[in-house]
């Protein structure tokens, strides 16, 4: 599978947005998907994930109560509903997927074999 992420761009604290996975590939719904995000001289951070068929979701506690994460498998996509935004929230927001992610290192991006290209987010106070 290949991963196309969208919908990044400057918003204003207490904004929200709406980012997108596309991918490639008729196996999509086999895969765990995650949102990690990457701000400027920091590590690359876990946001959320969701198993193969939305039985499972996980959220990093900086995120809980603001951010969605969701799939469509007919439409081979993810999306990251991000709301209440505020200016810590920026980064470059990448996609990953991974058939063989267990719960214990789902926010683990070492467990994932597959990456988007990452997508800015920018919030301004």
């Amino acid at each position: 599978v290949q991963l196309q992420a969208s919908g990044g761009g400057l918003v204003q604290a207490g904004g929200s947005l709406r980012l997108s996975c596309t991918a490639s590939g008729r196996t999509f719904s086999r895969y765990v998907v995650a949102w990690f995000r990457q701000a400027p001289g920091m590590d690359r951070n876990f946001v959320a994930a969701i198993k193969r068929v939305g039985s499972g979701i996980f959220y990093a506690d900086s995120v809980k109560g603001r951010f969605t994460i969701s799939r469509d498998n007919a439409k081979n996509t993810l999306y990251l509903d991000m709301n209440s935004l505020r200016p810590e929230d920026t980064a470059v927001y990448y996609c990953a997927a991974d058939p063989s992610v267990i719960n214990s290192n789902v926010a683990s991006q070492t467990a994932y074999a597959t990456w988007g290209q990452g997508t800015q987010v920018t919030v301004s106070s």
